[in-house]
């Protein structure tokens, strides 16, 4: 009984459907979207990290890579749409 099992592949985007009841008088609101930052998925710091260069570490927020993650405001293009 030695059956292997897939390594789970982690992605920053998650996704569910909220419970819908048949008795609600609103239209189902379908699936929802939300993100996880990157250090959830490294339990402890590595040696030797790749590193940003102090003037990029500054510009991103973060001196690591790994940890960095571009986040794009959803209504900023609402905003400008005015």
């Amino acid at each position: 009984m030695s059956e292997q099992q897939p390594k789970a592949q982690f992605t920053n985007i998650k996704a569910y459907q909220p419970f819908h009841s048949p008795f609600d008088p609103c239209r189902p609101i379908g699936v929802k979207y939300y993100w996880t930052p990157p250090q959830l998925y490294i339990g402890f710091q590595p040696p030797n990290m790749q590193q940003f260069s102090p003037r990029e570490a500054l510009y991103r927020g973060t001196l690591w890579p790994a940890f960095y993650e571009y986040y794009e405001n959803p209504y900023e293009a609402k905003r400008g749409g005015n």
